[in-house]
């Protein structure tokens, strides 16, 4: 059966078939979240695949090698950056999650840890971001239910962590 978990815990330490890394469309290493899974992966291996793929669109996901995570892949979604909530922000970020659980699923993918895409220096409000992201990973579960998929959103910040398990509750997810 799948599920949903919030865990405080790095998501560079994890033991997952995948980690997402929230991506910039260029696939370069970049702050946050980014450049902390790139530098764990080995900066110079997982840039050189990510330079392989070229481009990804915002709210679209592209899969790599993990490199030397304990992760086996890393799937880069590209979430949007916070405009006001007024250039598509909501759809581009539900599509985010759903297209990198998209990849696990065609890659044979049973486990997959995110970090909350878009909610660091993208700017994405953190109780809107974190509804979003239950919320794709609740309908990809339920559209999906004859794959089973583990998915944990990794979190180091006890604020955020709290806010995501208020929006799980809101949600009844």
């Amino acid at each position: 059966m799948s599920s949903i978990d919030i865990q405080k815990v790095s998501i560079i330490e994890l033991e997952v078939d995948a980690i997402v890394n929230a991506a910039n469309t260029a696939l370069q290493h970049g702050g946050g979240v980014c450049g902390v899974i790139f530098d764990a992966a080995g900066q110079r291996e997982l840039q050189a695949a990510c330079n392989e793929i070229g481009h990804c669109n915002t709210g679209n996901a592209v899969i790599t090698p993990g490199f030397k995570l304990p992760a086996k892949h890393v799937i880069h979604a590209v979430g949007p950056i916070w405009r006001g909530g007024y250039d598509n922000e909501p759809k581009l970020l539900y599509s985010a999650y759903k297209q990198a659980l998209t990849v696990a699923k065609e890659n044979g993918l049973h486990s997959i840890a995110f970090p909350l895409i878009s909610a660091g220096i993208y700017g994405y409000p953190q109780d809107q971001a974190w509804r979003k992201a239950l919320q794709a990973c609740h309908d990809f579960i339920e559209a999906n239910g004859d794959y089973e998929i583990d998915i944990i959103f990794a979190v180091i910040d006890d604020d955020i962590m709290n806010k995501g398990l208020k929006a799980r509750a809101e949600l009844n997810i």
